[in-house]
């Protein structure tokens, strides 16, 4: 179900989990930090369900996502928006992107990747560039492909990706990004955003007909959020959020980047390391209001 239309007149805030999983500590920090400030800012507060990867999300998650969410006492907009019920309104974004020459075919695997990386730095003796999440930039193998090749190995059933052609990108922008981080006191200030350091990312797969980064920055616009709360892990990918946003005319949110909980061994919580739920502590004995007090929203 979508949400009701924005109201200009008031802050918007949006907590947007996927349903690949239960929900750990982690995610109700990040709920009750969207809550409390969306509360200060006398704002409204969205639930969205992020499940563009329909072989990983399953339905018993969203139902548990709005459980667990009911259980800590936090109180969203009647409705939600789910991303698997709005692929139209990506298609649509990839085309604007596609029209203006921005976009490319790829057809390389993760170890072609790799094999075509290791022998640049063999020929150049320097080390690759990685982008923020340690991962190689992509060495641009297919930019040059022929149209004709492309759709003769589309039409064969390859495996591909659509990826942003980043020095073209920033050339349409013809301008250097930034955007704005705001506290809990509502003090601001300016970041200039770095896309380029992501290289030519991915903006859908063969699979999924849109990525991460495509999809939250069509949705905040499309529901009007004016306040983006995540963790800090999802910070550098805002350069690319800012970059999307200029491209397709769409508004720059503010944004507030919350700290993160960590486990004994310093990593973050996460439902890939099998992270404590919300359930298993609901079914330990644990109340919300313990919860709460534990994560500083007593």
């Amino acid at each position: 179900m979508a949400s009701a239309p924005p109201d200009s007149s008031k802050s918007i805030f949006r907590f947007a989990p996927s349903p690949n999983g239960r929900l750990h500590l982690g995610h109700a920090l990040s709920a009750l930090t969207n809550e409390a400030l969306a509360r200060r800012f006398g704002g409204r507060l969205l639930l969205r369900i992020e499940d563009i990867d329909l072989t990983r999300c399953r339905s018993e998650f969203v139902a548990g996502i709005e459980t667990d969410l009911e259980w800590l006492g936090i109180r969203f907009e009647s409705g939600f928006r789910r991303q698997s019920q709005h692929f139209d309104d990506y298609a649509a974004a990839l085309a604007s992107l596609r029209e203006r020459g921005l976009i490319y075919l790829c057809f390389c695997s993760r170890q072609e990747i790799r094999n075509a990386v290791v022998e640049r730095e063999v020929a150049t003796g320097q080390p690759w560039p990685v982008d923020p999440d340690g991962a190689p930039l992509y060495p641009g193998s297919c930019k040059g492909l022929a149209s004709e090749e492309a759709a003769q190995r589309i039409a064969a059933g390859e495996a591909h990706v659509l990826r942003l052609d980043m020095a073209a990108a920033l050339a349409a922008t013809g301008q250097s990004l930034a955007y704005t981080v705001f506290d809990a006191e509502d003090a601001r200030h300016v970041v200039q955003a770095a896309p380029a350091r992501w290289g030519d990312f991915v903006l859908a797969r063969k699979d999924v007909p849109t990525s991460y980064h495509l999809a939250v920055t069509v949705d905040d616009a499309l529901q009007g959020v004016s306040h983006v709360v995540r963790g800090r892990d999802l910070e550098a990918a805002t350069d690319v959020h800012v970059l999307l946003q200029h491209l397709l005319g769409l508004p720059t949110p503010l944004y507030h980047f919350h700290r993160l909980l960590l486990a004994d061994d310093g990593q973050k919580l996460a439902k890939s390391r099998a992270s404590q739920s919300l359930a298993a502590l609901r079914g330990d004995g644990i109340t919300a209001a313990e919860i709460r007090r534990q994560l500083g929203f007593a």
